[in-house]
């Protein structure tokens, strides 16, 4: 059996050596394990320090087109190079190499499609208190988006089977992480999370430039996943809480009404009909969102019964 493990990077000419030579040359399970690197546009010379490194395989993108498509390029590398297994981590080094078997093991035993490496989150000192809000809030999203118990949903630190990685097809610009759980999780695939030790933190995260710059992607990342993974549940429950308010307003004017104080509350009667409305719309949205989740899903299984072909 072969394993790749799969590094994407952005300018990590610092910190690739470190993390090249923690990853095991030998892994439980497996004949064969390689390298890849992927350079996802670097100015620092990241590809030639990969070489030097010893790594196997370099791919490199003209320009950056962000951590999403540099992972996804990886896949598909790594399934023309007919990896059995793949295992995907961070080229800043905070993931410990040791913990690969821990991913891989679940995979070769036959009892997981997808492995995801769960940090410490609650006890890092590396994170702050709204990073690890975010983390936990997307994670909790993940979980009842994919029908999954993963833990560390925004873990990078993961590994997948061949099977599985023909499946993922990543739309986020932003991040893969969470699209490929419930990929998974829709898909049938077999999701398990396992413990794992991280390293001390090298640099600042190269995907937001501050806290509030964390928090607002991610929160439109949870937001955008459960409204296309889960349109009805989203837009319905918004429609129900717009028609509630109407109701209640529209209530309050009656009875206003039924009093006698009816004609200086006029503008009541308006705003409810306008809440009403829009719950009706937002109702109305979510059958038809539902119904192109739906053939979302059957373009997705459509595409992976062409790839096994």
């Amino acid at each position: 059996m072969k394993l790749i493990i799969q590094i994407p990077c952005l300018n990590e000419a610092l910190t690739l050596p470190a993390v090249v030579k923690d990853l095991p040359k030998e892994v439980p399970g497996f004949t064969s394990v390689q390298y890849l690197v992927i350079d996802d546009g670097s100015t620092d010379g990241t590809a030639e320090v990969a070489r030097h490194c010893g790594v196997h395989h370099v791919i490199q993108h003209c320009g950056n087109q962000g951590l999403s498509r540099a992972f996804m390029t990886g896949l598909e590398y790594c399934l023309e190079l007919d990896a059995d297994v793949i295992v995907n981590t961070d080229g800043d080094n905070q993931y410990s190499g040791a913990d690969v078997p821990l991913l891989t093991e679940p995979i070769t035993s036959g009892v997981a499609d997808v492995v995801v490496g769960a940090r410490p989150i609650r006890n890092s000192e590396h994170f702050s208190t709204w990073k690890k809000i975010l983390q936990l809030l997307g994670s909790w999203v993940v979980r009842v988006a994919s029908g999954t118990d993963v833990t560390d949903a925004p873990s990078g630190f993961r590994a997948f089977s061949k099977e599985a990685a023909e499946r993922f097809v990543v739309f986020n610009d932003y991040t893969y992480t969470l699209e490929t759980i419930i990929q998974a999780g829709r898909g049938g695939l077999r999701v398990q999370s396992v413990p794992i030790s991280v390293n001390g933190k090298t640099r600042e995260s190269r995907l937001f430039s501050s806290t509030w710059g964390y928090v607002s992607k991610s929160t439109l990342v949870i937001i955008r996943v459960f409204a296309i993974y889960r349109p009805f549940r989203f837009l319905g429950s918004l429609g129900a809480i717009l028609i509630a308010g109407g109701l209640v307003i529209g209530l309050r004017f009656v009875w206003l009404f039924l009093e006698g104080e009816g004609d200086g509350h006029i503008q009541s009667l308006i705003l409810a009909a306008i809440f009403i409305l829009l719950g009706a719309q937002a109702i109305i949205a979510a059958f038809l969102a539902d119904l192109a989740a739906a053939n979302r899903k059957l373009l997705e299984d459509i595409r992976y019964s062409g790839r096994k072909k």
